[in-house]
């Protein structure tokens, strides 16, 4: 009943920026691409998934990230205002999040992101009491020290322009076969070979020092409370829509703009992608809190936004149903062109399912059977 609509809205909008990035996994053997930009060999996809890169990738999970932790934090609050256990209930709901995310990366799309959002979550846990400034600090100290061990890696290669990566030829035909033309036992068999990749226990290491830092700086506004607050600090959150969108976006563009390096490609990834989340953030917090009727306007999206796992969930399995043999088989035949048609149509889809879904219901249906299993109630029909 105290929903925060800006929150909503910035979730929905999330959704279809994940979608953008997911969907190519769909088509192309990603995992055994070193430089996806050396994959596609067609003007316009090359184009077109440069745009991809400079406006959506590595900028979606950063603002995902940093909505989860504002949402954690304000579930903390509420907890403490009733005088609620916060800590059984959080480990709980983390806990069942973590199953879904691993029925979700095993059944249907080795590329899930909620067990790994859980993963992290539990350790964020650990500093949901902490102030603002400590929760800040943590975590520039943790991505700092991602920041060190990246660049000790590709020190000798800073200023050295990007060669053409090697691809697994014969890991990339055992996906082709299996995902283009192979049974649904196929698929699964093929899954858990990504999976090995995908799950390897450096990868959780690697989320530690990259997802969980971002989670912090969500605690940490949340506790200041700066979306409720949005209209104290207008000339805060403009300023920060202006230089994140603008800064972030330049320094994506640099490689392309510049002559590449490995030092362009880090900044692009790791600078440019959370600076511009940031620019986003605070892009949609300027438009639904100071341009009247703008909240209208955004008001599909925030029902997106409100069942934001339902979602998820939804867009892997519709993604598996279209590109994987067992059933259209459209894998290794699509253009990126295609794939933000299909993604643009799928959005619409599930804005309309989400308005037809709260038409009767409070909730998504997975968010309401996470509630079942956490606090063992329901909210179901309005």
């Amino acid at each position: 009943n105290n929903r925060i609509p800006t929150l909503d809205t910035l979730r929905g909008i999330s959704l279809f920026g994940i979608l953008l990035v997911n969907i190519i996994a769909f088509y192309v053997p990603m995992p055994y691409v070193m430089d996806m930009s050396n994959w596609f060999t067609e003007a316009k996809d090359i184009i077109l998934y440069q745009y991809i890169e400079i406006y959506v990738q590595s900028s979606f999970y950063p603002l995902f990230s940093i909505l989860f932790g504002y949402g954690l934090a304000m579930q903390y609050r509420k907890a403490t205002e009733q005088q609620a256990r916060f800590y059984p209930f959080a480990t709980k709901r983390l806990v069942i999040l973590f199953i879904i995310g691993m029925l979700h990366a095993y059944l249907i799309w080795w590329g899930d992101i909620l067990a790994t959002y859980a993963f992290c979550g539990v350790f964020l846990l650990l500093f949901i009491r902490m102030k603002p400034i400590f929760l800040l600090t943590t975590a520039v100290l943790l991505n700092g020290l991602f920041h060190l061990f990246y660049l000790s890696v590709i020190s000798s290669l800073l200023h050295t322009e990007v060669a053409v990566q090697p691809v697994d030829i014969t890991q990339v035909q055992n996906s082709i076969t299996a995902y283009g033309t192979g049974s649904w036992l196929d698929t699964f068999n093929q899954r858990l070979v990504d999976l090995s990749i995908q799950m390897q226990p450096f990868m959780w290491f690697v989320a530690l020092v990259t997802i969980l830092p971002y989670m912090l700086v969500g605690v940490a506004l949340a506790k200041w409370k700066l979306i409720e607050r949005a209209s104290e600090f207008k000339k805060v959150w403009i300023t920060l829509a202006v230089v994140g969108v603008s800064a972030g976006l330049f320094i994506k563009n640099a490689p392309i703009l510049f002559t590449r390096t490995y030092l362009l490609d880090y900044l692009k990834v790791y600078v440019g992608g959370p600076v511009l989340a940031l620019g986003y953030i605070a892009t949609i917090i300027v438009i639904c809190s100071f341009i009247p009727k703008a909240i209208n306007v955004f008001k599909p999206f925030a029902k997106l936004g409100r069942m934001s796992l339902t979602m998820y969930l939804i867009q892997s399995i519709i993604l598996s149903v279209l590109f994987y043999n067992w059933r259209f088989g459209l894998y290794g035949h699509v253009d990126v062109e295609l794939g933000i048609y299909i993604s643009i149509a799928i959005i619409l889809v599930q804005i309309g399912i989400a308005e037809l879904w709260f038409m009767k219901f409070k909730q998504g249906p997975i968010e309401s059977i996470l509630k079942k299993l956490t606090y063992g109630k329901i909210l179901s029909e309005k």
